[in-house]
């Protein structure tokens, strides 16, 4: 029996994991499965997509990414210190995301990277900004994709079957 692989309209299941390139160490990671429909919906840069055509369940493959490419280079502009009484206390921790808006109604997300005494510093810059990182990606599934999961462009999931009940508004 041969092997499905991954091509356009092939359901897949994969877990990655980005690692950067200098340090080794591991800056994201999925354990739980992330399904998708291949050739509809990019869930993954554009060449790590690219990557996984022709491979099978049980493959384990690792792309090289340059964030610059991805993200732009990082943009100092970007990067806010401003005097900690300036900022509500909910925000006063590193790691927490703000999201801001400009004068024009865009949003952007910024993430606290600095808090002292006496200043905050945010940055709007993508974490990944400025880093080369390795995809490394373990294929877990990969088979023919139902209609409607091509419609979707991922597992169609239902909801339990619920008989007898009423429907009550909210």
């Amino acid at each position: 029996m041969t092997k499905d692989v991954i091509e356009p309209n092939k359901y897949v299941e994969l877990t990655y994991k980005v690692i950067d390139a200098k340090s080794g160490q591991t800056l994201t990671l999925v354990e739980f499965p992330l399904g998708y429909v291949h050739g509809v919906n990019e869930i993954l840069a554009p060449r790590v997509m690219a990557e996984l055509e022709g491979k099978s369940a049980g493959d384990t493959i690792e792309v090289p990414i340059d964030c610059n490419e991805i993200y732009g280079p990082r943009d100092e502009s970007l990067v806010i210190t401003d005097r900690i009484e300036n900022v509500p206390e909910e925000y006063r921790e590193v790691g927490t995301a703000i999201l801001m808006e400009n004068d024009k109604g865009q949003t952007k997300n910024f993430l606290v990277t600095r808090v002292d005494a006496r200043t905050i510093t945010i940055d709007g810059n993508n974490p990944l900004c400025g880093r080369e990182v390795i995809f490394k990606l373990e294929i877990q599934l990969v088979r023919d994709a139902t209609d409607e999961e091509i419609e979707h462009g991922g597992k169609v999931e239902t909801g339990p079957e619920v008989s007898g009940g009423r429907a009550v508004p909210i």
